[in-house]
């Protein structure tokens, strides 16, 4: 059971009350700045930036490790083209580029 007497002076509880208040007028303005709509909406897109970041960073990754393996293809450990490769591969990239090419010039003939 709570004691009913109180030892404290008026002057103290005075005191007490506008401690309180000071506090709580500190804490409805925080809580005013915490719903305010700007506050929200920046909240918002601090989140949706964080998570773009985050995305974005692990795409990168992906792609560096993408790069490094077709790299690993292509050159050996010393650095040197590998030319069993990249032979084949650039008479493919070279024989496609040329059928675009033909296909283009006979649908403008057209």
């Amino acid at each position: 059971m709570a004691e009913t007497s109180d030892t404290r002076t008026p002057a103290q509880i005075e005191a007490d009350i506008k401690r309180r208040r000071e506090v709580l007028a500190e804490t409805l303005d925080e809580i005013g700045v915490r719903v305010h709509p700007k506050t929200i909406v920046g909240d918002a897109k601090a989140k949706v930036a964080a998570n773009v970041d985050h995305t974005l960073g692990r795409a990168y990754v992906q792609v560096n490790r993408v790069v490094s393996d077709v790299k690993a293809q292509f050159v050996d450990e010393e650095g040197a083209p590998r030319l069993d490769r990249v032979v084949p591969v650039a008479l493919v990239a070279v024989g496609v580029v040329g059928l675009l090419v033909l296909s283009g010039t006979r649908r403008r003939r057209s």
